[in-house]
């Protein structure tokens, strides 16, 4: 039988499901492109605060402002993104942090930036980041399943693109700060912003699942309220979700202060200035993507939970210690390389779980109530180590807090709830009492494997 236009039927089928794989690859990129523009920040920000204020209590601050909004974002905006529509919501947040971000070496070339403006617009920048991220993230399914790709490689594809867009976007940082600046690197962050909302706002044009909710009753005070009290009832619905996110939570305080203010402060003062940091960002965000691509390619044949543990130890307080007894970078490369293949093989293992387990509907939802509770300590983190560096120095604070994260880390091997990971249960159903709302595709069919969890942030 042929097909109009002479194709016979199975090319046609052929054709149709590559083009299927279209709206997965601009997920991939668009993240990709927005990722590359957060390591400029990660990188870029820091050092601007330290040569625009060389206090590293004032770099703390600007983190600390810069993550208090995140969290109140991922606390408010399940319910939101679901019904302005994720392709909406992805394309704005990209644009905001675009327009935030070059504002900032603007005003300080005008002579107009004050520290309270740079703090002002750090923090516009965290309030619309998380729902973008949110939005492209619970996507990931139902691309997954158009492109015909199972969800486990979608997921390890797509942590893998993250980590790579991280390590290329820190080597780039580094050497861009060194050789143009922190504030022109800014204008260089802003663009990739722009880029990745252009992708978005073209790539998955006419996509079901990424336009707003069909049949959702007005966003009324008690429908929010009703919407964003079923996400926080289904996450805190099983241990095994909340000891993951206990865990996270802690970690990635710790982490914030690592990023924020101790690796740049370190690479400042010992390690030659800001291309050596953007090597060792680079490095481990490099050994990331080979962990998480042979995760990928391997990792379903082993169990979940002492794959995750090991990565989870790896992952932190090896980096810290290190740099608190060296003053020279390959030490330090060594034991950032090691924790990059640990941190590689953990958001492949939670996010799989967390697709999984929490059915379509609320994924928005319960994935913004996930980055709220995993982000409660991470304003406090790069605030606490600008102030904790200025009063006990830079060595005991890397041991103090590297000594806390080796704390946290342990919590799969101690607490019976983690041994759920791997052990098949019913995960809680979504209620049922409400009038259900729909998108126009049907929902992606959520196995029963495990209780699940959320990515962490590293």
């Amino acid at each position: 039988m042929t097909a109009p236009g002479g194709h016979d039927a199975g090319t046609a089928k052929k054709d149709a499901a590559r083009g299927d794989r279209v709206p997965l690859a601009t997920v991939l990129t668009a993240n990709a492109v927005s990722i590359t523009g957060n390591s400029l920040t990660l990188i870029g920000v820091p050092w601007f605060a330290l040569d625009t204020t060389g206090s590293p209590g004032k770099a703390g601050l600007v983190a600390f402002c810069a993550a208090v909004p995140v969290l109140v974002s991922a606390i408010a905006g399940g319910p939101v993104i679901d019904r302005i529509g994720r392709r909406r919501v992805s394309i704005v947040s990209d644009l905001v942090c675009a327009v935030a971000l070059a504002a900032i070496p603007l005003l300080n070339r005008a002579g107009l930036l004050q520290f309270w403006m740079l703090c002002a617009l750090m923090a516009v920048t965290g309030l619309f980041h998380a729902p973008g991220e949110t939005a492209r993230s619970v996507l990931i399914p139902d691309l997954a399943r158009r492109a015909g790709t199972p969800l486990s490689r979608a997921a390890s594809l797509y942590d893998a693109v993250s980590r790579g867009a991280r390590m290329t976007g820190a080597a780039l940082a580094g050497l861009l700060v060194a050789f143009i600046g922190a504030d022109t690197v800014l204008y260089v962050d802003a663009v990739t912003f722009a880029a990745s909302a252009l992708l978005v706002l073209a790539g998955l044009r006419g996509i079901p699942s990424a336009e707003p909710l069909r049949g959702a009753p007005p966003l009324s005070a008690a429908a929010y309220r009703a919407d964003l009290r079923e996400g926080y009832a289904f996450l805190l619905r099983t241990r095994l979700l909340l000891g993951i996110n206990f865990a996270v939570m802690m970690t990635n305080g710790l982490a914030q202060s690592w990023s924020s203010v101790l690796l740049p402060l370190h690479a400042r003062e010992d390690l030659g200035g800001s291309a050596s940091l953007g090597l060792l960002v680079a490095v481990s965000g490099g050994c990331a993507l080979v962990g998480a691509l042979a995760y990928g390619a391997v990792g379903h044949r082993f169990p979940r939970r002492p794959v995750f543990a090991a990565g989870f130890l790896l992952t932190g307080a090896p980096a810290y210690l290190t740099a608190a007894f060296t003053d020279t970078t390959a030490p330090l490369l060594v034991a950032m390389a090691l924790g990059g293949l640990g941190a590689g093989v953990l958001n492949p293992i939670l996010t799989t779980v967390f697709y999984e387990t929490v059915p379509e509907e609320l994924r928005s939802r319960v994935g913004g109530a996930s980055t709220a509770s995993v982000l409660l300590t991470a304003p406090l983190g790069g605030l606490a180590a600008g102030f904790l560096v200025e009063r006990t120095g830079l060595t005991t604070a890397l041991l103090t807090i590297g000594g806390v994260y080796f704390l946290a880390s342990i919590s799969p091997l101690v607490f019976p709830a983690w041994r759920g990971m791997d052990a098949p249960a019913t995960p809680p159903a979504a209620p049922t009492h409400r009038a259900t709302v729909s998108r126009p595709e049907p929902s992606t069919p959520a196995p029963a494997p495990a209780p699940g969890g959320t990515p962490p942030r590293h």
